[in-house]
C-alpha cells in the first residue's frame, strides 16, 4: 500500500496499556497533525479485521471514548466471552477546531475527509491486522452521531454499517453545545447541514443503519423526527430509545448496541 502521509508517529508497545495504541499523522486535509486512539485486540494471526471508526462529541478528542467511555474494555470483555468477533476500534479527534468541527469541511480545512479518507488509511498503514479489505463501520455520540449518520449516508460505498447515539441531526443543534457562530460551519449546499439533507441525494447503495437516544435527552425530539422521516422514505433502519440523558453513563452502556450491530457473526 502506498504511503498516504509524509510523517507518522505511533506509540511504543513497551509503554502501551489496555490494548490501546496512539497514532499521529500529518494530514493534508487538516493542514497539520491529527491524532487517533486505536483499540487493537491482543489476538495473533488476524488479518482483514473489521474497523469501527468511533467519533467523539463536542469538547472531546481522540482519548474521549477510551478514557471517559471505556469502550476498549467493553469490547475486549465481549470478545473474551465470545459475543463479539475481533474488531479494531479507531477513535480519531475531530480535528480540534473550536468546541467541535462537526466533522464538516470549513475554514479551509476538510474535517470530513480527515475522517473518511485519512483515518482509514492511517489505521491500514500502522495496524498490521487491518488492510484495504477490512470492512469499515462508523459510529459516534452527539456531534459524533451527526458525523456518523451524515458521513455514513453520504459515503455508503465506504461504510458497511452506521450506528449513532444521542445524535445531533442538524447543524443548528450544535448551538446547544458550542460557543462558535455556526456560520463558521456553513456549507455551499445547505442540504449538507443535516442528516435528512444528505438523504435527499440519490443513494444507490445503503449501509446498515441504527441509532438510539435517551428518553431524557434534549435531542430526543430531533431523533424521533429523523426516525419518522426515514420511515416515510422507506429507508431501512433500526431506532431505539432507552432510559437516560445526554451523558457518559448512557453512552458507556449503549455503545454495546453499536459493537454488536457491527458484529460479523
Amino acid at each position: 500500500m502506498e504511503k498516504q502521509f509524509r510523517t507518522t508517529e505511533i506509540s511504543d508497545p513497551a509503554f502501551e496499556r489496555d490494548n490501546l495504541r496512539f497514532i499521529t499523522v500529518k494530514s493534508k486535509h487538516l493542514k497539520g497533525r491529527g491524532d487517533i486512539c486505536v483499540f487493537v485486540p491482543p489476538i495473533k494471526d488476524l488479518s482483514n479485521v473489521p474497523v469501527v471508526i468511533l467519533l467523539h462529541g463536542v469538547y472531546g478528542s481522540a482519548w474521549a471514548w477510551s478514557q471517559k467511555g471505556g469502550v476498549h474494555i467493553t469490547a475486549w470483555e465481549l470478545m473474551q466471552k465470545g459475543k463479539l468477533e475481533p474488531m479494531v476500534i479507531a477513535m480519531p479527534s475531530d480535528g480540534l477546531w473550536g468546541d467541535g468541527s462537526g466533522y464538516m469541511p470549513h475554514q479551509q480545512l476538510d474535517f470530513e475527509q480527515w475522517i473518511v479518507a485519512d483515518v482509514p488509511a492511517a489505521v491500514q498503514e500502522n495496524i498490521p491486522m487491518v488492510s484495504e479489505q477490512s470492512p469499515l463501520f462508523i459510529s459516534g455520540l452527539s456531534m459524533g452521531g451527526f458525523g456518523a449518520l451524515r458521513l455514513g449516508l453520504k459515503y455508503p460505498e465506504k461504510f458497511q454499517g452506521i450506528s449513532a447515539h444521542s445524535s445531533i441531526t442538524h447543524l443548528d443543534q450544535m448551538a446547544l453545545f458550542v460557543e462558535e457562530n455556526l456560520a463558521e460551519h456553513t456549507q455551499t449546499d445547505t442540504d449538507e447541514h443535516s442528516v435528512l439533507g444528505v438523504l435527499k441525494n440519490p443513494i444507490t447503495t445503503l449501509s446498515k443503519i441504527r441509532f438510539d437516544c435517551g428518553t431524557e435527552d434534549p435531542l430526543l425530539a430531533h431523533n424521533r423526527a429523523l426516525h419518522k422521516a426515514m420511515e416515510d422514505q422507506q429507508i431501512p433502519h433500526t431506532y431505539q430509545e432507552f432510559s437516560g440523558g445526554h451523558e457518559w453513563p448512557y453512552w458507556q452502556k449503549h455503545v454495546v448496541e453499536s459493537l454488536l450491530f457491527f458484529n460479523s457473526k
